[in-house]
């Protein structure tokens, strides 16, 4: 794959952007709304979802590692970087597989994803623990990311349109 000087530009600025909406989201007490562990709105995913209809997934994927990586390192925390990568992962390849689709809008693409987000994160939570309890969360968490796939869809859907007239959407 190769790369101009503009798209790794814009891969760096949205990787950037993405983990500042990492890192804006981290300090949204959501659980006080919604007492469950776990739960995020996934803002760094309107980037995932963006960069997957302006970039293509080659680039859309490129940005999610970066993303997982420097903010399991920027946190402190690589044992977050298994439940990062095995749930931005799943929900990257879903995504690639429903955009595909032409019927199927940003938001089923964005709902999919989030729902394999969630698949992925339980996954590495049974690896972790080593026993099937948390299968038993993921049809609340499935239910939780209709939501949150949909604001995730809805956000990027809004950015492109803003983004019509621009010279990055014409490139």
């Amino acid at each position: 794959m190769k790369i101009t000087t503009k798209q790794l530009t814009l891969c760096a600025v949205l990787t950037a952007l993405a983990l500042a909406l990492s890192y804006v989201e981290n300090m949204i007490p959501l659980g006080l709304l919604i007492p469950l562990p776990g739960i995020k709105l996934g803002l760094a995913n309107i980037v995932t979802v963006f960069a997957l209809y302006a970039l293509g997934p080659g680039q859309a994927l490129l940005i999610l590692l970066a993303r997982c990586t420097l903010g399991a390192v920027f946190a402190g925390n690589l044992n977050a970087l298994l439940f990062s990568l095995m749930g931005g992962l799943s929900a990257m390849l879903v995504m690639i597989a429903l955009s595909r689709l032409k019927r199927l809008s940003i938001y089923g693409v964005s709902m999919g994803g989030a729902a394999a987000h969630n698949c992925g994160q339980v996954a590495a939570a049974v690896l972790t623990l080593g026993n099937l309890a948390p299968l038993g969360y993921l049809p609340l968490l499935l239910g939780i990311s209709l939501f949150t796939g949909t604001l995730t869809g809805l956000i990027a859907g809004l950015l492109f349109r803003a983004m019509e007239h621009t010279n990055l959407m014409k490139a």
